[in-house]
């Protein structure tokens, strides 16, 4: 299922690779085993997602699958370019590209690659906003607020 499962601050991430090209990565609860990296691709994505955890202005350089619409594309292109340490709200990403919020956050949780596409430094005009699809309190916003706090952006 996965190519590479490994330990992260808030739990889990899984790498899931596809031909030469990473195809999705998971937040999974600290409940999923451990999978050692089955390819150099997983062991390369394992690298720099820890590297990553280490150092929060790491810079990732992964072949990526060529998923989503052209428009999801362009915002997660948007948020590639938005730096660590640094929060947009959906409605200013939104201006920024000339669409809305709500088709931006809906882009934003369609991101196949977190982490690697930073779409949780985009947050809500009254808060942190909700997280890969998910608008209540619990995993996966903890996950947002851990990376959010990693790159020196405390929500409480």
């Amino acid at each position: 299922m996965f190519n590479a499962v490994i330990d992260a601050p808030f739990g889990k991430v899984g790498i899931r690779l596809e031909g030469e090209a990473v195809r999705e990565i998971v937040y999974l609860p600290d409940s999923v085993p451990s999978v050692a990296p089955d390819t150099p691709l997983a062991r390369q994505a394992v690298e720099q997602i820890e590297r990553y955890f280490e150092r929060a202005s790491a810079k990732f350089e992964l072949p990526l699958a060529p998923v989503g619409t052209a428009f999801q594309r362009r915002v997660w292109q948007a948020l590639s370019e938005i730096p660590p340490g640094v929060v947009l709200t959906y409605g200013q990403l939104a201006k920024q590209l000339g669409s809305v919020p709500r088709a931006v956050g809906q882009a934003c949780g369609a991101n196949e690659f977190p982490i690697v596409i930073p779409c949780h430094r985009v947050v809500s005009s009254s808060g942190i906003g909700g997280f890969a699809h998910h608008a209540e309190e619990g995993f996966f916003r903890n996950v947002k607020r851990w990376l959010l706090a990693h790159e020196g952006i405390p929500y409480a």
